[in-house]
């Protein structure tokens, strides 16, 4: 194994007497020994004191940090780190008879920083964010198996769009793991996970994950609290769906009562799935109905007065270079849905842009208000759930915003 150091410049390791997982480069003075990017490398003060240890990278971001501890990073590290998280996911309860979708990793939320696995029943989804956690996925793999104790019946690492692509890697998408397989990814291997769409359980619906070609990783876990919560407000409205993709609003808010539920979404395939996983839970309901629509295009087209509409568009800043813009898009949007909502109806509007913080997204929500001249009041202000826990040591690991409006 590689003994490689670096050090920092003085006074730049006080972000890290402060548990940030994160050394940048500028923080950098020196390194001992020829790092290649993904390798683990030890952090010490200008004065040879020991700090810390992590993933080297390329970038802004120089070093992900493992542990603040002197523990190797081996196949112990992997499985406590990984057992600490499930019984993270059985103390918040989402590990149920009735819920088998639930993210088991969440980067810096669980002291694992570029790594991302979600849960989809038997199966389960690895998404590497940083080369160091690509070059141990074998490991963590390994890992995993141990860790979920025969509940799973394969692991997919779907990390094709989502690794640094100045690393150069040309990592395609592929199994690391499935039961009874040495070789997953040959012609002809056994598959026990339907590659066209593996139906998982929550909270007591069905839904068709398409974990192959799909957003992320398949699915928009971190929506789960908020779908309950739109299910408890549907009962009798007409409920406007709007970014639908999978359609997770709108079944819940079929099963909560709603007289009538309209999925939209600019792309075709979205939709055809959003209406696959209402009739897989509600078949032959008339109640839905789903279009393959621009958001704007058919917010200034539309004829229903929708009295509860939900709009969870995808990130509109990506990084700090498009804030300005962003900001107008959510104003803009949440404008273009206010407008046209009859007295009494509900809001909810959402933002999982990490360039985007909760005060900002409010104010923009504020300014769609005061153009539109409406009442408006904040019933609820939401966030991701417990299976996407914030490292206290990290407030950017909080991303997603999200709030509830009553509009007179």
């Amino acid at each position: 194994m590689k003994d490689l150091k670096l050090y920092l410049k003085r006074g730049k390791e006080e972000s890290l007497g402060r548990f940030h997982p994160w050394v940048f480069s500028g923080a950098v003075q020196r390194i001992e020994g020829e790092p290649e990017e993904g390798d683990v490398v030890s952090v010490y003060t200008a004065d040879g004191r020991y700090v810390a240890k992590g993933h080297w990278q390329v970038g802004s971001i120089a070093l992900r940090v493992l542990t603040f501890g002197k523990e190797d990073i081996d196949a112990r590290f992997w499985e406590e780190r990984l057992a600490a998280a499930c019984s993270v996911r059985e103390a918040v309860g989402v590990v149920r008879s009735d819920n088998d979708v639930y993210r088991l990793v969440h980067g810096e939320g669980d002291f694992l920083p570029g790594l991302v696995i979600d849960i989809y029943g038997e199966l389960a989804v690895v998404q590497a964010h940083s080369v160091g956690m690509h070059c141990d996925r074998m490991m963590i793999t390994e890992a995993l198996v141990r860790v979920m104790k025969g509940r799973l019946k394969a692991v997919y690492y779907k990390s094709e769009t989502t690794l640094p692509f100045k690393a150069d890697l040309h990592q395609e998408n592929g199994f690391l793991w499935v039961e009874g397989e040495e070789d997953p990814n040959r012609a002809g291997a056994e598959i026990p996970i339907d590659k066209k769409g593996h139906v998982a359980t929550e909270n007591g619906l069905k839904f068709r994950i398409d974990w192959y070609h799909g957003q992320k990783t398949g699915f928009f876990v971190d929506q789960r609290d908020n779908r309950a919560l739109v299910e408890r407000y549907a009962k009798g409205r007409k409920v406007l769906n709007m970014f639908c993709y999978t359609g997770g609003f709108s079944v819940y808010a079929m099963r909560g009562g709603a007289t009538l539920v309209h999925s939209v979404d600019s792309s075709a395939k979205a939709v055809e799935l959003a209406s696959a996983n209402v009739a897989l839970n509600f078949p032959g309901d008339s109640r839905h109905e789903a279009f393959a629509r621009d958001a704007f295009d058919f917010l200034d087209g539309m004829q229903e007065r929708y009295d509860l509409v939900i709009l969870d568009p995808p990130a509109f800043a990506k990084h700090k270079d498009a804030l300005v813009r962003a900001l107008k898009g959510y104003t803009k949007l949440n404008a273009r849905a206010m407008s046209k909502m009859p007295s009494g109806s509900i809001l909810f509007t959402f933002s999982c842009s990490q360039a985007v913080n909760k005060e900002q997204f409010r104010t923009a929500v504020f300014t769609a208000a005061a153009i539109t001249r409406r009442k408006v009041r904040i019933l609820h202000q939401l966030h991701q759930p417990a299976d996407h826990p914030v490292n206290i040591y990290h407030p950017e690991g909080e991303y997603l915003k999200g709030l509830v409006l009553y509009v007179e």
